[in-house]
């Protein structure tokens, strides 16, 4: 026996130690008598079992061989074999993860979750691995849309004050990305910035994930319309990313001021820093963000006068591969799926880009309400450009009930504009109206006066 377990089997509880004797024994079916038969006496075993004595090194190592157990285990320590086997499955787990099969990487975490809730495992920190096992059990739950149960478990990581920083930036990272992606930008602000204030306390400002958090944070300021707050914030970060000379935190930065730019209207100014961050992407191994990032700029080079329709479907259809074996979400792929559409309209291909608006609806399930919003926009736009006024107006109505399941949130804003013009060109009048003032509510503004104030004046 080693120093160091001699040494554990010197501290550890008796008691305990008497207990997981007896249970093994009991596992296997053995009598003390069976046990002790060669090795010790019955009535020593039966003393060591009640906790009333402490074993010697050896005869605890002669007791685990004949029980056929780790003397690890019986000192409440992870076996190095379980846990390589538990680092094995985490690592499956992962990369199963990225390769978009959540059923895999489920049946990976459920193997390695179930070694760490062993009762020998149960006192021991196992090298982290129980904390990485919940973090990777949170990003299943999002991949299969199971977010309140996946915001339940970041949050619960988040609050553990045990675990490393590290983790809980990620965890941070994941649970403002949920918050954001599901409307709640309140909250995707209120546990980024807690997670960012612990950053900074713990000096760990300095790593790829703490850029990833801040620009993360950023992304969600900047729907809630705190434009120039976002923006400060994403500088600062782009300055950090900089100094670390980190490819993954410099994409990342650039990325989301890309996206800031664009809703800004700034367009020509968007594309490059979006052509930049993809460059910077392309050297690391995120395959998930570097298809959303292409599908990005594939979107925005059809916003450029005129939309330059060959780069951004060979970036949309390069993106639409990635996904299909990496951690992309039905909400990822069905925003791809719409850039090809759009495309496919622009190009004068009307029949392709309903077929492509068809995928969109079955890919989405019913979890992207703003994308698939846009698509029974542009759906109604090919009818209309085919003279079917009628269809073009039940597709835009259906749009407007879509989007309505949004509320006042600015990112809907610029769709309720679009809307409101479509709607008053097939003759909808009153729904044109209804369009614009929510698309005033969505970016904040409010009738400072009633109108049944002038009604009585």
């Amino acid at each position: 026996m080693d120093s160091r377990l001699a040494e554990l089997l010197g501290q550890i509880d008796r008691g305990e130690l008497g207990l997981r004797l007896r249970s093994a024994r009991q596992a296997r079916g053995l009598t003390q008598g069976a046990v002790a038969k060669d090795v010790m006496s019955v009535a020593y075993l039966s003393r060591i079992e009640s906790g009333h004595r402490r074993p010697t090194p050896p005869a605890l190592q002669a007791l685990a061989l004949r029980l056929g157990v780790s003397v690890e285990s019986l000192l409440g320590q992870a076996d190095r074999r379980e846990v390589d086997e538990i680092r094995l499955a985490l690592d499956y787990a992962e990369l199963s993860l990225e390769s978009g099969q959540t059923e895999d990487a489920g049946k990976h975490l459920q193997h390695a979750l179930d070694h760490l809730a062993l009762d020998h495992l149960a006192v021991a920190r196992v090298d982290g691995l129980r904390e990485r096992a919940r973090l990777l059990h949170a990003r299943a739950l999002e991949a299969t849309n199971q977010h309140d149960d996946a915001v339940l478990e970041l949050e619960s990581l988040i609050d553990d004050r045990s675990i490393d920083g590290l983790t809980q930036i990620k965890a941070g990272i994941a649970l403002s990305r949920i918050y954001r992606e599901t409307g709640d930008l309140g909250r995707a602000i209120e546990w980024g910035q807690r997670v960012m204030a612990r950053v900074e306390e713990t000096g760990l400002d300095g790593c790829d994930e703490a850029v990833q958090l801040a620009v993360t944070v950023a992304a969600a300021h900047f729907e809630r319309g705190d434009t120039a707050h976002a923006v400060r914030l994403c500088r600062k970060a782009i300055a950090r990313a900089e100094s670390l000379g980190s490819s993954m935190a410099r994409a990342s930065a650039y990325w989301n001021a890309s996206v800031m730019q664009a809703n800004r209207g700034d367009v020509s100014a968007a594309v490059p820093l979006a052509e930049r961050a993809l460059a910077l992407l392309s050297e690391g191994q995120d395959t998930r963000n570097l298809a959303r990032l292409r599908t990005e700029v594939g979107r925005l080079q059809l916003e450029l006068d005129p939309p330059d329709l060959v780069e951004a479907r060979h970036n949309l259809e390069q993106a639409a591969a990635e996904m299909e074996w990496s951690s992309a979400t039905p909400v990822d792929r069905a925003w791809t799926l719409l850039g090809l559409a759009r495309v496919a309209f622009l190009a004068g291909d009307l029949a392709a880009s309903r077929e492509l608006i068809a995928q969109v609806h079955t890919t989405a399930g019913g979890h992207a309400p703003l994308a698939e919003a846009e698509a029974l926009t542009l759906q109604g736009r090919t009818h209309a450009a085919e003279g079917s006024t009628d269809q073009a107006a039940l597709a835009y109505q259906q749009a407007v009930h879509r989007l309505s399941a949004i509320g006042a949130d600015q990112s809907a804003a610029q769709m309720w504009f679009d809307l409101a013009d479509l709607l008053e060109g097939v003759g909808l009048a009153e729904e044109a109206l209804d369009a614009y003032r929510r698309a005033a509510v969505s970016t904040g503004l409010r009738a400072r006066v009633s109108t049944d104030t002038f009604a009585r004046s």
